[in-house]
């Protein structure tokens, strides 16, 4: 009976250890996501800004069909 109990409190000892791991670990998963989340916004309103501005000087000559189409 005694080797059981040492067993069981040995499995949730390495069970509790595994747990605390993988917490950490999602725990700096959300923090790269809110990371990527946050870049992704400011890249998103980069572009609706260039997108609003039009093209820039120059680039509307390049983005004209040239004459033999």
């Amino acid at each position: 009976m005694d080797e059981k109990l040492i067993e069981l409190e040995t499995k949730f000892s390495y069970q509790e250890d595994l747990l605390s791991d993988l917490n950490t670990i999602v725990a700096k998963q959300q923090r790269q996501l809110d990371e990527l989340i946050s870049e992704m916004s400011g890249m998103k309103e980069q572009l609706q800004g260039a997108l609003e501005r039009g093209p820039a000087v120059g680039q509307a000559e390049q983005m004209e069909k040239p004459p033999h189409y």
